[in-house]
């Protein structure tokens, strides 16, 4: 992070596969694309830019400028289609070294409190989010009925929600007690007296990750407290896939990542 690089690593064989130079400080943030087998990488710096990686080719595709302070976290918006065929053809359209023409965008959060959308085939701006009141620590998109939204967390305690066609905020969470440094859509659902509503969570330095009916901004529907001695904070939040032993399915779980090290797996 410090020393300004991203660096792949074979971690079986403990060496160093690759390294990108690119950043002038530390990098805050970096996310693999959901399209093309994983091929693009953005990286997000205290520089206040936003690089855009081809990790074949080890080259620097696209700078994003605008950011008045560091970027802190970024995200790439997610595979547009669900079906196959469509899927291999977006994957043969972008298989050419600068992605174009699929509108897949990037978003970034930053220390000057605003949360930016950019164009990845035009490289341009073309949205930008202010409500937040101090730093933006976590972004995450939708995906399914959800992919024109963003979810954010901020140190200014609140997690929020926003409309990427409206460009409006949609939404506000506010319970925590601390800094909110990760968010994450929940893959739960949730039946009430208007229908079904999803269910997004968030984790703070308040030691709490927290679960948020997408629909209400009252009070959390759950809530999960952190080891009050070694945890210290929540800083990272993971919906990940176990198989069990006794069966061929895999059950979900949740990984969160805390302030002092343990790394914890709920399920």
């Amino acid at each position: 992070m410090y020393d300004k690089t991203i660096r792949f690593w074979d971690f079986r064989h403990n060496k160093q596969l690759q390294i990108f130079n690119g950043h002038d400080h530390g990098v805050c943030g970096i996310e693999f694309s959901s399209f093309n087998g994983g091929r693009y990488l953005c990286s997000g710096s205290s520089d206040k830019i936003i690089c855009l990686w081809d990790v074949e080719t080890s080259k620097s595709l696209h700078v994003f400028n605008g950011h008045e302070r560091g970027v802190l976290c970024i995200d790439i918006s997610p595979l547009q289609s669900n079906n196959k065929n469509d899927n291999n053809k977006v994957n043969k359209m972008n298989n050419i070294g600068v992605i174009g023409g699929n509108g897949y965008t990037i978003c970034s959060g930053s220390s000057d409190r605003t949360i930016r959308i950019w164009d990845i085939e035009t490289t341009k701006q073309f949205n930008v989010f202010k409500g937040h009141e101090n730093w933006i620590m976590s972004v995450k998109y939708g995906s399914d009925e959800l992919l024109n939204t963003i979810l954010s967390g901020s140190d200014d305690k609140s997690v929020r929600l926003w409309d990427i066609r409206s460009n409006q905020q949609i939404q506000l969470f506010n319970g925590h007690q601390s800094y909110v440094r990760s968010v994450e859509y929940s893959p739960f659902v949730i039946k009430n007296s208007i229908g079904n509503s999803n269910v997004i969570c968030s984790g703070s330095n308040d030691n709490t990750i927290r679960f948020w009916d997408i629909r209400s901004n009252k009070n959390e529907l759950y809530m999960i407290k952190g080891n009050d001695k070694e945890d210290g904070g929540i800083v990272c939040l993971k919906f990940i896939g176990l198989k069990k032993k006794e069966k061929t399915k895999n059950d979900l779980n949740l990984c969160y990542g805390s302030r002092r090290g343990p790394i914890r797996i709920w399920g």
